[in-house]
């Protein structure tokens, strides 16, 4: 046995969750947050037999797309001193993958 912990950007997850649910796959959905740009994300843990990992990353990357966003940059001086904010390109979405086995699993 597996267990798959999927990061996806919160506007895809909807898009995942119900594709993974119509695939047969049983999920736990957290919220949770980026560190880098502090927005909004989902964590799904899965946990399946180990012939299906491949299924169900197929249907997470398909379903997880990366956009670009404009943030606000705040330039600082070496002194501190604030210039003001200028927009920067960042990529966001996709999904981050981690799959590890498992020892023991029950569902009760």
């Amino acid at each position: 046995m597996k267990l798959i912990f999927a990061i996806v950007n919160s506007d895809d997850s909807v898009s995942v969750s119900k594709a993974l649910t119509r695939a047969g796959f049983f999920t736990t959905k957290l919220a949770s947050t980026g560190g880098f740009l502090s927005s909004g994300n989902t964590t799904f843990l899965i946990c399946t037999e180990d012939e299906k990992v491949e299924n169900a990353i197929e249907i997470i990357s398909s379903r997880s797309h990366r956009r670009k966003e404009f943030v606000q940059n705040n330039m600082t001086s070496f002194s501190g001193e604030s210039f003001g904010s200028i927009p920067v390109e960042v990529q966001v979405g996709g999904a981050t993958i981690f799959v590890t086995d498992i020892e023991r699993f029950e569902k009760v």
